[in-house]
């Protein structure tokens, strides 16, 4: 499994962390800071999704006009973890 580290920004969390599987699915997704009932329900739901399949679907999610949201990270995260691979 590999695991990743991620800085957002623009948002109120201040760190995205999750892995790669062996199986190439999504493991432990956690978020530092921002709304810790919202991203804690993320983190739940995308335990073993598939990573390009997560990024697509987060991918442009808008918080309150930022231009970006702490789902919008984990996208960004994921496709930069995803292209080195």
């Amino acid at each position: 499994m590999k695991s990743y580290s991620f800085t957002p920004q623009g948002v109120c969390a201040k760190r995205i962390t999750f892995a790669i599987g062996d199986d190439g699915k999504l493991h432990d997704v956690h978020f530092v800071g921002g709304c810790p009932g919202n991203l804690s329900a993320i983190s739940k739901l995308l335990e073993g999704a598939d990573p390009k399949d997560t990024a697509a679907l987060l991918q442009g999610n808008d918080c309150g006009g930022r231009g970006t949201s702490c789902a919008d990270q984990l996208a960004i995260a994921l496709n930069g973890a995803l292209g080195k691979q």
